[in-house]
């Protein structure tokens, strides 16, 4: 094997076209590719760009990925992914709660849930409410993660949870891949089946163990199991999983007597030996035992008692648990009945948080204490065993234990204090939602909130990234949250929560789910009757549809949304209302009215002392302006807009700016405009926004074929498609169409141009976007003018006629 990389790679593609069995031509042709750049492909004299290598590959069906190490080592084209960037494949996701340290006995159950595993792949267990499924579980997990370093993945599926009803699987494979950090981009937006087969996709390459905790039934699991690869599932349900005959079942009761004994030694940090406290009182012990029902969970809280109470005899803790009815409130409430005032409220309040886990900042909200008390409190409980710490700065509560807390609330604390509490809670999600959002400069900012007072603290974020990760980790409480907020009638938090979730979906869960809220948003606007909140529940909900594709819908809802902003009278409302609806309209094929539109909101976030949206407003004018082929207008625009002062150098603004200058500039002044470029498609890299990525790296294509640099040029097009083909974004190449295929043009490459402008040809009608379907038109005619000019004056006549149609819904 050759030791200079750039010829052992054209050896390597040598090989590939011997097993093609085509010559360099027709493979060429095949590839998309020039002939004469696939010859000095193959030969060494040029290092292909990484899309050429992806089209060989597929062209004979070979996984490119070994490849790309070595394409790396000969060339380095574009600026490098900076670490941040989720093209880069982050640290393994390990969501395990800990190991129990004094996890105990199973030898038989642990040997069988390690044997189905090897075996099926999967593997349910199966038992009554605290004889320690979940333990079993995470522990075989622990055990096997050496052997699955690609992730541990947990996620509670809620099925006998009191108070909530069972996680839905489509929102568990959402959970699921946002662990595993694939792009939202990736996962579909609608469709069960979809989202199932896009999740075994992504275990099909790893090795990945994944906890489904607390399953309802079959149907809940199946869709969330892995297919063909490696990856495992470990399940736990109270009920045996009839239906899912593929996974073998391992059946848990209570521990033997042996077992119980020393797991109760173990709790308790009895030492052992004839002067231990269990040696010297035997009866005791056995009777503790039985008290217990020889759960693991009951002997670990009685244990608990133990170990905290040196005084103690076993006696007294018999006396004290035989005041319980049962073996579970025998164990919790004779726990619960050692707190003090502050943390026995404290731990009946827990029991109204919606949700799966909490952190300090939430708890100090529910109980109106400051978060050094709330965290100084929670410590507390978890020594006593009965709040659960599955990670550093993360607390949750066992189902039993909730259950527990929920009932001993409704007995003790009074209807009014109970709903207070919740009310904080609301208030706290709402309040800190906003506050991430505002971190995440994604839309123009938000409005503050109305919903309720701001806590007396909330956690900070330092930067977007910050304020992803918080958004990321209370998901499911948020939604939970939104569930709780809509059960009991608090219609303001109802109606302002979606809107702060906006900027998290774009980036992470697409529009679907979106459009869900908004629809009930909307509701609790109408019931509310306030002209305002229903100008925005409509201009939400008109945008949520309009990233959704349903146009019509989007139009309804706007024209309904202009309604309310009038007779509210708010000029930001307005502004953001007209700045959407010049989106519309230029993606139905308008040219003018975006214009107009985009113009006018300018003025009107300037009139509402808002920089940022006159920023957005500007930035927008600034595209639609050099689509239009108003180079200096869109330039001298662009620059103001990288005049406005703004902490992100990657906000969307300031990226549509550059973008807009490095296409203007590139025929004048092709340094500058390279700067600009550059610098955008490294903020995009930075940020993660792998949409933003496939455009810098289209208008990049775009601005070197102006510069007369077609084979860059086409280098460059043909790694933004590939970008969008990773992402499964058809639709997005509506807007990018156009350009490569004028590049193609250029380049000798008619065959190529045709392709590209039939394809936008197929996708502007049913996208609704004229504007496209007239230049792809316009661009077949040109290039058949010098073959077939009959044929280039009736596509020219076709694209005429396609911008005098209205767009569906307009």
């Amino acid at each position: 094997m050759t030791t200079d990389p750039r010829e052992e790679l054209a050896a390597r593609l040598r090989m590939l076209q011997e097993l093609s069995g085509l010559g360099v031509r027709a493979l060429a042709k095949d590839a998309g590719l020039s002939s004469s750049s696939l010859s000095r492909y193959l030969t060494g004299q040029t290092v292909p760009p990484w899309p050429a290598v992806v089209a060989l590959c597929r062209l004979v069906k070979r996984d490119p990925r070994p490849l790309r190490p070595l394409w790396e080592r000969t060339s380095n084209p574009l600026p490098a992914p900076p670490k941040s960037s989720r093209l880069v494949r982050p640290l393994p996701r390990n969501d395990l709660p800990r190991d129990a340290a004094d996890f105990t006995g199973r030898e038989a159950e642990l040997a069988a849930v390690l044997d189905a595993v090897g075996s099926h792949r999967a593997v349910s267990v199966d038992g009554m409410a605290g004889v320690g499924k979940t333990c079993l579980a995470v522990h075989a997990a622990h055990r096997l993660a050496d052997g699955f370093p690609d992730g541990q993945l947990y996620v509670d599926l809620h099925g006998f949870t009191e108070g909530r009803p069972p996680l839905a699987p489509d929102s568990a494979l959402r959970m699921l891949l946002g662990a595993l950090d694939v792009p939202s981009e990736r996962v579909p937006q609608q469709g069960l089946e979809q989202l199932a087969a896009c999740w075994r996709s992504e275990l099909a390459g790893r090795r990945v163990v994944v906890v489904l905790d607390n399953a309802a039934d079959a149907e809940q699991v199946r869709p969330l199991l892995p297919g063909a690869g490696p990856s495992v599932a470990l399940i736990t349900s109270r009920n045996r999983l009839l239906g899912l005959d593929e996974v073998p079942p391992v059946s848990l009761d209570v521990l033997s007597p042996g077992e119980s004994a020393e797991l109760l030694a173990r709790a308790s940090g009895d030492p052992g030996g004839p002067e231990g406290r269990l040696a010297r009182d035997p009866e005791s012990a056995a009777e503790v035992l039985r008290l217990c029902g020889r759960l693991p969970l009951a002997l670990r809280l009685a244990g608990a008692r133990l170990r905290h109470r040196p005084g103690w005899t076993v006696g007294i803790l018999v006396e004290r648990l035989a005041e319980g009815a049962s073996e579970f409130d025998t164990a919790f409430a004779m726990s619960v009945r050692q707190l003090d005032r502050p943390h026995a409220r404290l731990f009946r309040l827990l029991g109204l948080l919606p949700g799966e886990s909490f952190d300090e900042y939430v708890v100090a909200a529910l109980a109106d204490v400051p978060v050094r008390s709330a965290r100084a409190m929670l410590e507390d409980l978890v020594d006593a065993h009965l709040v659960q710490q599955p990670a550093a700065t993360r607390y949750r509560l066992h189902d039993l234990v909730h259950e527990h807390a929920r009932r001993a609330s409704a007995e003790a604390d009074p209807p009014a204090e109970r709903e207070r509490a919740l009310v904080r809670v609301l208030d706290f999600y709402v309040h800190t939602a906003a506050a991430a959002d505002a971190a995440m400069p994604f839309v123009a900012p938000g409005r503050a909130v109305s919903a309720g007072p701001a806590p007396a603290e909330l956690p900070r974020f330092a930067d977007k990234n910050a304020a992803f990760a918080w958004l990321t980790s209370e998901y499911g409480n948020l939604i939970a949250v939104f569930e709780t907020a809509a059960a009991v009638g608090a219609d303001a938090h109802v109606c302002e929560l979606p809107r702060y979730l906006r900027a998290y979906f774009a980036r992470r869960c697409g529009t679907t789910h979106l459009n869900v809220l908004f629809e009930r948003s909307l509701a609790a606007a109408e019931r509310l009757g306030d002209p305002l909140h229903l100008a925005q529940a409509y201009s939400d909900l008109g945008f949520a549809r309009y990233n959704a594709g349903r146009t019509a819908e989007a139009t309804e809802a706007y024209e309904a949304a202009g309604l309310r902003v009038a007779e509210a009278g708010d000029s930001r409302a307005e502004a953001e209302l007209t700045l959407r609806r010049g989106y519309l309209s230029w993606d139905t094929g308008q040219v003018e009215e975006p214009l107009e539109l985009f113009r006018l909101a300018g003025k009107l976030y300037a009139n509402a002392d808002c920089p940022e949206g006159t920023a957005h407003a500007a930035a927008a004018e600034s595209w639609a302006l050099l689509q239009l082929g108003h180079q200096e207008e869109a330039a001298l625009l662009a620059r103001q807009v990288l005049d406005v002062p703004h902490p992100d150098a990657a906000w969307p603004p300031a990226l549509t700016a550059r973008i807009v200058l490095g296409v203007a500039l590139a025929r004048e002044t092709p340094d500058e405009a390279s700067d600009h470029l550059r610098q955008a498609l490294s903020l995009a890299r930075e940020d993660g926004h792998l949409h933003n990525q496939a455009w810098c790296l289209n208008c990049r294509g775009v601005a070197l074929r102006h510069m007369g640099r077609y084979e860059d040029a086409l280098a460059s097009h043909r790694e933004a498609f590939a970008l969008l083909d990773e992402l499964f974004e058809e639709h997005w190449k509506i807007y990018f169409l156009d350009g490569y295929a004028e590049t193609c043009r250029l380049a000798g490459l008619t065959e190529d141009a045709l392709r590209l402008h039939r394809q936008a040809l197929e996708l502007g009608p049913r996208l609704g976007n004229r504007h496209a379907e007239a230049l792809a038109h316009e661009g077949i005619a040109r290039v058949l003018d010098g073959t077939d000019p009959q044929r280039a004056a009736e596509h020219r006549a076709a694209g005429r006629a396609a911008l005098r149609e209205p767009a569906p819904g307009t």
